[in-house]
């Protein structure tokens, strides 16, 4: 599995022939990218409806991985009519995309369309993505990215992603005031109980400016084991 980081919330992820772009927005700081410059992936995911998420998602065919009102949102706003299964998923369950099984959890935050008040698009997500379909039985083989969208901490990461769905590695938001900050996105690291942990979601603005060594210094005071891997724009990590 291939995991790319433009900055902010914005992942590419390879699975085996398969591509997926995450919540795309390459108005920030750390990418050198434009959407031009980015195949069209096989699937978009969209964790939720703000600006910072689905800025660039109209410049992209490709098929739609949301819920059914950010799905009917970007159909209407953007004509990004192809939904996985028609019109969307929902919390809980688990798609088929290529290679790839997703399977969508809920995350704490808001929802407004395109960060206003007018439209409430639901309850905002989060996705783990595996290249075999989760089920209760464990598997060693199995290899698991969570992105956990933008959030604060939830006692189902310790209770229900960490141990059922068990992810290799986390995408964490870090930049704090919109979502968690170093210290609780530690503790969610921790919960996880993941192998690698990326932070996300901070220096796009001021509020969210944060020094990353405060959230290396916070996952190692919890007695986690996870490496934290503090990406630059655009790099990538192989997840094995």
């Amino acid at each position: 599995m291939e995991l790319t980081w433009h900055g902010h919330s914005t992942w590419s992820v390879s699975v085996g022939d398969t591509d997926l772009l995450i919540d795309p927005f390459f108005d920030n700081p750390k990418t050198d990218l434009s959407p031009d410059d980015v195949d069209d992936p096989d699937y978009l995911l969209l964790t939720h409806g703000h600006a910072d998420h689905i800025g660039d998602a109209g410049e992209f065919d490709a098929t739609v991985v949301s819920t059914p009102e950010v799905a009917a949102y970007v159909d209407a706003e953007m004509g990004l009519g192809d939904a996985i299964g028609g019109m969307g998923m929902n919390i809980g369950g688990t798609v088929e995309c290529g290679d790839a099984y997703v399977t969508m959890h809920r995350a704490d935050h808001t929802n407004g369309a395109n960060t206003d008040y007018e439209y409430d698009l639901g309850m905002p997500t989060g996705f783990v993505i595996a290249d075999t379909k989760p089920t209760q039985v464990s598997d060693e083989e199995s290899t698991a990215f969570y992105h956990a969208g933008d959030t604060g901490l939830m006692s189902e990461m310790r209770d229900v992603i960490g141990p059922y769905l068990e992810p290799d590695a986390a995408a964490v938001p870090a930049g704090d005031h919109f979502t968690m900050g170093p210290w609780q996105a530690a503790i969610a690291v921790d919960w996880l109980d993941v192998d690698h942990a990326f932070p996300m979601h901070y220096d796009t603005f001021p509020p969210i400016e944060i020094d990353t060594d405060e959230f290396v210094r916070e996952v190692e005071a919890t007695g986690s084991d996870a490496e934290v891997h503090v990406l630059g724009g655009d790099e990538s990590f192989t997840l094995e």
